[in-house]
């Protein structure tokens, strides 16, 4: 099982939200619709998807830590907040 590019797993994304878990040969089409993947590395892939939600939803993943406003100040957040500021009307 290789690696699956940003494209693809874009494209399985889609492709599961367009075939359900009701759908006929489900795994073979989302394998068409993603390319270059057989229907065993979709589920395969979509089995990981399912782990990390659940490891996620039981807090066994951490928060990623972000910078406060106060520490950046040349994009995001804080340079947002400072032009919206230069923005109000005198």
């Amino acid at each position: 099982m290789g690696s699956w590019t940003v494209k693809q797993n874009k494209r399985f994304e889609e492709a599961l939200a367009l075939y359900d878990m009701d759908t006929p040969d489900r795994w073979h089409n989302i394998a068409r619709s993603v390319g270059g993947k057989s229907a065993e590395e979709v589920r395969r892939h979509y089995d990981l998807l399912l782990k990390d939600i659940m490891q996620i939803e039981n807090g066994q993943v951490p928060l990623p830590k972000y910078k406060h406003a106060h520490e950046t100040n040349t994009r995001g957040y804080a340079n947002e907040q400072r032009l919206l500021k230069n923005l109000r009307l005198q």
